[in-house]
């Protein structure tokens, strides 16, 4: 197990490594190239609830695609974390300026004061983050096991789908008994579909 923990932590190192080379330029066109195969992707489309989530280092930036479905009005689900049981809560968002309020980390989260609750049932596709993934559909997150927590509460109807540069595709991903996959993953070159 230890050797897995740290096979995963070497990948993340290496996933790291590589996206250092692109250019901020670079990680922009990719990212558009994934927006627009995103919403051009039927399930996606179709979706009336959709959970999303604001990046952290290292996974692909999804403050365009935010932007994009706020102005088409397609509603914006985001998580909530809580560090004290591992529990998540789900809220729409609104507005992304008002309704967003800075956690821990810095990291950005909707405010509960001002989002919506809403049932983890009423999903319809899950957008997953990670820092690298297999064409098997394996993951690595940021190593706090969140989603793979998150996952299994997910309705059985609901796609799990994950975006990903090329540059964080890799042969194989160390999964754990505990980790858990998603079905399809959106690059910038590809739309891959679970084996």
């Amino acid at each position: 197990m230890e050797d897995l923990k740290q096979s995963k932590q070497e990948l993340r190192k290496a996933i790291e490594k590589k996206l250092k080379t692109l250019s901020a330029k670079e990680i922009r066109k990719k990212c558009k190239l994934i927006e627009d195969r995103l919403f051009a992707f039927a399930n996606f489309l179709e979706a009336e609830t959709t959970l999303f989530y604001l990046n952290r280092p290292n996974e692909v930036d999804t403050r365009q695609i935010l932007e994009k479905c706020r102005q088409a009005s397609k509603g914006i689900v985001l998580p909530l974390f809580n560090a004290d049981n591992n529990g998540v809560k789900l809220y729409k968002v609104y507005d992304m300026q008002a309704d967003l309020k800075t956690g821990p980390n810095n990291i950005l989260m909707p405010d509960p004061d001002r989002c919506k609750l809403l049932d983890i049932k009423d999903i319809d596709i899950a957008i997953i983050p990670g820092i690298a993934f297999d064409e098997k559909g394996g993951r690595i997150g940021d190593g706090t096991g969140r989603y793979d927590r998150l996952i299994p509460e997910l309705p059985i109807t609901a796609r799990k789908v994950a975006l990903s540069l090329e540059e964080q595709m890799t042969p194989a991903v160390p999964m754990e008994a505990h980790d858990r996959y998603v079905d399809i993953i959106i690059t910038d070159q590809r739309i891959i579909y679970k084996i």
